[in-house]
């Protein structure tokens, strides 16, 4: 069944973040209105003057942005560079897909933000160091990553203590 978005009929709602520079505007989530299950997809409108979302890129999800309208400067690894209506940028899984949209126009920039969606998903903020667990907004910083094998030490004590504690049950 084809699911057809009219421009015209698209409502938005504001998302402000308690950074007033990270502020815009974003349709309903219109693919869960379709049941898409490898899809995520918004029309977002960036009004002058803001960023979108704070630098980042994802670990498990591919990100393709369609200017619809305006313009504005993208932020890559390689540098910036503007974008028009009528361009496609494509962001790769990992470092070298890093993206950011700062509108330096005085009119609004909207874009259809297409991202795959694998159910799970790690996206790393290079500017503050974070990393996110998508879907779930857990965020941690980097610098407390450690190594994978701290804390497993003494395996046959941990075993013990378990069997002692079925024996107390």
């Amino acid at each position: 069944m084809a699911h057809l978005f009219h421009a015209d009929r698209v409502t938005y709602h504001l998302k402000q973040s308690p950074i007033p520079e990270f502020a815009w505007h974003t349709s309903e989530r219109l693919a869960e209105l379709t049941g898409s299950k490898h899809l995520t997809f918004d029309i977002r409108s960036l009004d002058p003057g803001k960023y979108s979302y704070p630098y980042h890129f994802h670990r498990n999800a591919e990100e393709i942005f369609v200017i619809l309208e305006g313009s504005a400067l993208l932020r890559t690894p390689e540098g910036h560079q503007e974008l028009l209506a009528g361009d496609i940028a494509f962001f790769e899984m990992g470092p070298s897909g890093a993206h950011q949209l700062f509108n330096h126009t005085e009119q609004p920039c909207k874009y259809l933000d297409i991202r795959t969606n694998m159910g799970l998903d790690v996206c790393e903020y290079p500017d503050s160091g974070k990393i996110n667990v998508l879907p779930y907004q857990e965020i941690y910083e980097s610098s407390s990553q450690v190594d994978y094998f701290k804390g497993e030490g003494q395996v046959a004590d941990k075993w013990a203590a378990k069997e002692r504690g079925k024996e107390n049950e």
